[in-house]
């Protein structure tokens, strides 16, 4: 895997491009000199995850005949610096998932297991440093 990124201006305003044209805007906050032209380096991290696993579960519970008429997952993660650095990792995240159509609890339970304990790389890439959870709901 490969990705390009590309300096837009002088100040921290990045485009990034992967395997398909579709150009991703990153951009530093106001505060250190940004534009905010663009998605945090660590937002983008968070959107990931929560894009591997909602790929997962969508495609399981497609397989499965359930009917998604409205999907969301809303990820959220705390971090805390590490001592004499500037670095500050995720150490907790949680997704949850908000559905509306007819879908079945307990496979949507199932798909949100399976997406988290054997199909998501960036689940895997990321519960080495973070304790990863996750909650549903089902809206009406």
């Amino acid at each position: 895997m490969k990705i390009e990124l590309t300096r837009v201006d002088d100040a921290f305003h990045f485009t990034g491009k992967g395997s398909s044209d579709v150009l991703t805007h990153i951009d530093a906050s106001e505060k250190v000199g940004g534009h905010n032209l663009g998605n945090r380096p660590m937002e983008l991290l968070l959107m990931g995850l929560g894009g591997c696993a909602s790929i997962d579960v969508v495609l399981i519970l497609q397989k499965q005949k359930q009917v998604i008429e409205d999907y969301k997952v809303i990820v959220e993660g705390e971090r805390e610096t590490i001592e004499g650095t500037q670095m500050s990792p995720f150490t907790k995240i949680n997704l949850h998932f908000q559905l509306k159509g007819e879908v079945d609890p307990k496979r949507l339970e199932r798909a949100i297991k399976l997406s988290m304990e054997k199909y998501c790389s960036a689940t895997a890439q990321l519960s080495a440093s973070a304790e990863i959870t996750h909650s549903y709901e089902i809206l009406d």
